[in-house]
């Protein structure tokens, strides 16, 4: 019984683990042990805070949904309320042929309480819908992709129209392509005209369709338009869809132009104050911003009032205007506008955005040479001598055109007639009596032009116009050098011959050699180019980017107002120019954005357009809310602090391009476009703004080839990398390589015509290349320019048939052969 009180002992063999090190710290239990359960008041009001019971997590879980909940609703209530603007629907055919204003005027008659207001643009529709106590403006842009897309920049919902028969044609596969890169709206599918399909066929052509749309809107519904209940169901799902967020353009006030009117400076009548008015969307506008006008570029703002509204939300509802009363109502309308405008803000100079876009001047600025008067009479004499007109005599009512192709009877024949008579005799001589054999009608018709009136008519030699006359031999010529130099680049990376006639030395006196690439160090600050003192650098570009989204600025219309913006010095040639067909779109610019600065965008190339674009090459950019033209500079999107310096576009990867351009915080969006012969503007590229970083290091690489002589184990004689022995004593530090993966240096050069004995880290093959990697900065050049972006024809490479037909196979499932 003893032996069972005093319980059970450990053996010697018993197991003993090793204790924990804490270190130099001590241990929670020994921390709870020396305080004996004593805790810090400071401490225990901080826990108490952190650590919230089951019932209060609870709570604040449901408070976070609820918050959520909120913010979804008021987003959709914000659009097409009473006191909000109305929804922007912009309409799109995604078929050549088809008519957006025929949809809308469909949708307009579907109901006959709809209230429709009566506006000065033809494209543009207000209406009032008190069924769902929402008002809509419609807004058909016309068949030109730069218009398209400058609609879609301030539009809350597309719809989008197909054919009932193809669904998507190349023309809408392009339009896509680009309103996918530039950010989408909420978008609804609609189609007309189905109901003219056979009843036994409808339902089939209809999945058809739908499974041809999968490819783009894999969750979209297909809705119908053929009578006014599918009208009223399509208003009823345009006013409750979710709509998109498009970051870009949310984060910065904006407006459609509604009316736009200009008023002459009375000191200077070359600019003006330009008078817009629309409805603010995305956030609020201060007078004291900048804001921009598409075209022309960054303006400050002189005011801006608050007319009455134009479409009043109508929840009774009352009848339509019809065409007869509109220019009546537009009359009254504009003259009450005017007189009941209240001023909402003035500009306040000393906080008004400063218009300075660069750091200092263009140092060459003064030194610019014009023409004398003897070159302009030069140019205008031999403008004249290009441009003579000769006289011809044709026959009678023929036209200048025609008579271009007429070979005048003049001193060329006479010179040709014993020619012509040689000719003439030998071809007797073969044929024999042919003269003879003569049919009647044939002498009939010598007849007929013997007696043919003539007259004598004077045609402009310069403008003689032949189906060839766009052909440009050296631009054939210069895109076939393109195409080869593509290929070659492709081929032999970097690989260039180094020069005979000058010396390797002088010709990379500019190039350094890299032991890494990755590694190796390379200054920014270094030998940095003249331009780069005209532009502004952030010290951390992040940070800023955080600030300037995050702060409150002072707001002087809130989104939904119907407002005046007064812009100010804008030039009077542009309301000459202003087409009233093409939206014109103002967006507010946030701090810094008028200042220039290093751009890089990450772009891809666009698989339809195989042309070869070079690097420095000019291209039209659409960044956000800027359009302008640049030549960029295109290296590799990697990581590290250098970026290797690419030749032409690559066709199938991601690549950046740097260009100098005002400042835009991301995100933004990118496309790319390039000017034909035409004068049109094809898709290159989309992407993204990948940041503002003027130190980022872009560096051309250039690779010299040479040729082993004779090899000795691990040592070579090579030649053909340089032709003189200065130029391998320059070079003497840089490393070499081969293709096959060995690497060594040069030893010392032999003889004095470029002969050198090199050393590697182990035997070269016999048909091995011994290279060389030299390494030089790139800069882009100073091509900004904005001006000559205000009218573009962007027509991007519309899909060939037998591309869209493969896609539209693939979609249906179809075996094509």
């Amino acid at each position: 019984m003893a032996a069972d009180n005093q319980g059970h002992r450990a053996g010697p063999f018993k197991q003993k683990n090793k204790s924990h090190k804490t270190g130099r710290h001590r241990s929670k239990s020994q921390i709870d042990t020396q305080h004996k359960g004593r805790v810090n008041a400071k401490s225990l009001s901080k826990r108490a805070r952190k650590e919230l019971n089951k019932i209060n997590r609870r709570h604040q879980a449901h408070q976070r949904r609820q918050k959520r909940r909120d913010e979804i609703l008021s987003k959709r209530r914000c659009v097409g309320g009473r006191d909000t603007a109305p929804h922007l629907v912009v309409v799109l055919g995604l078929y050549e042929e088809c008519t957006p204003s025929h949809i809308v005027k469909h949708l307009l008659e579907c109901d006959d309480n709809l209230v429709v207001y009566p506006t000065n643009n033809e494209l543009i529709f207000d209406v009032s819908v008190p069924r769902f106590n929402k008002r809509f403006t419609f807004l058909c842009p016309p068949n030109n992709l730069s218009a398209i897309l400058d609609a879609a920049k301030v539009a809350d919902s597309l719809l989008c129209v197909v054919s009932p028969t193809e669904g998507i044609d190349g023309w809408g596969e392009t339009c896509l392509t680009c309103l996918f890169a530039q950010g989408l709206p909420a978008t609804t599918l609609v189609i007309q005209g189905l109901s003219e399909i056979p009843i036994k066929k409808r339902s089939e052509q209809k999945k058809q369709i739908q499974k041809i749309l999968e490819r783009r809107f894999p969750e979209q519904k297909l809705y119908p338009l053929d009578n006014a209940q599918e009208g009223v169901m399509l208003l009823r799902h345009l006013g409750e869809q979710k709509l998109n967020v498009v970051r870009w353009r949310d984060t910065r006030p904006h407006l459609m132009a509604r009316n736009v009117t200009f008023q002459p400076s009375e000191q200077d009548n070359t600019v003006g104050t330009l008078k817009v008015s629309g409805f603010v969307r995305g956030c609020a506008l201060s007078v004291n911003s900048l804001v921009h006008l598409p075209g022309l570029g960054d303006y400050q703002l002189q005011q801006i009032d608050m007319p009455p509204d134009p479409c009043p939300l109508n929840s009774k509802g009352s009848r339509k205007k019809g065409k007869g009363d509109s220019m009546a109502v537009d009359t009254e309308e504009a003259n009450s506008m005017e007189e009941g405008a209240k001023v909402l803000g003035v500009a306040d100079p000393s906080k008004q955005e400063s218009l300075d876009s660069e750091a200092i001047p263009d140092p060459m600025e003064g030194e610019q040479t014009w023409p004398t008067e003897e070159e302009l009479a030069e140019a205008e004499a031999a403008l004249q001598e290009q441009t003579q007109k000769i006289t011809k005599r044709v026959p009678k009512g023929t036209s200048e055109y025609q008579a271009a192709w007429i070979v005048d009877s003049g001193d060329e024949e006479d010179e040709d007639d014993d020619s012509d008579e040689d000719e003439d005799e030998e071809a007797d001589g073969m044929e024999g009596g042919s003269d003879e054999e003569e049919s009647d009608e044939e002498k009939a018709s010598i007849a007929e032009t013997d007696d043919m009136e003539y007259e004598t008519i004077s045609i402009t030699e310069g403008k003689t116009v032949h189906w060839d006359d766009n052909y440009d031999e050296e631009q054939e010529t210069a895109m076939l050098e393109k195409y080869r130099a593509e290929r070659m680049n492709e081929m032999f990376p970097d690989e260039i011959d180094t020069p005979t006639d000058i010396s390797a030395r002088k010709r990379f006196a500019r190039y350094r050699g890299l032991k890494s690439f990755r590694t190796s160090p390379w200054d920014p600050k270094e030998n940095l180019p003249l331009d780069y003192a005209r532009i502004f650098q952030f010290e951390n570009f992040n940070r800023t980017k955080k600030r300037v989204l995050a702060e409150e600025r002072q707001s002087t219309a809130e989104p939904g107002w119907y407002v005046t913006l007064h812009i100010a010095n804008v030039p009077k040639s542009f309301i000459g120019d202003h087409d009233a067909r093409i939206p014109l779109v103002i967006f507010g610019m946030l701090p810094h954005e008028q200042k220039m600065s290093v751009l890089h965008f990450a772009i891809k190339r666009y698989h339809v357009n195989p042309e070869p674009i070079k690097s420095k090459e000019r291209l039209l950019f659409q960044v956000g809310y800027r359009r302008f033209t640049a030549c960029p500079v295109f290296s590799q999107h990697s990581l590290g602090d250098k970026h290797k310096y690419d030749r032409f576009l690559p066709k199938e990867t991601m690549t950046v391009a740097s260009v100098y351009a005002p400042i835009l915080f991301p995100p933004a969006t990118v496309l790319m476009f390039k000017e034909q012969q035409d004068g049109s503007h094809s898709l290159i590229a989309t992407g993204t703004l990948h940041g503002v970083h003027p130190d980022r290091i872009v560096a051309k690489k250039v690779v010299l080839s040479g040729h082993p002589l004779k090899i000795i184990n691990k040592q070579a004689i090579v030649r053909y990398m340089f032709f003189n022995r200065e130029d391998i004593m320059w070079f003497k530090p840089v490393e070499l390589h081969t293709k096959w993966g060995r690497r060594g240096h040069i030893k010392e050069p032999l003889g004095t015509h470029g002969h050198m004995k090199c050393i590697f880290d182990g035997k070269l093959k016999s048909q091995d290349t011994i290279l060389m990697n030299l390494y030089k900065r790139v800069y882009p050049k100073w091509t900004y320019d904005v001006v000559n972006t205000r009218h573009v024809n962007l027509t991007p490479a519309i899909l060939d048939d037998q591309y869209h037909s493969r896609k539209i196979a693939e979609a249906l499932e179809i075996d094509m052969e």
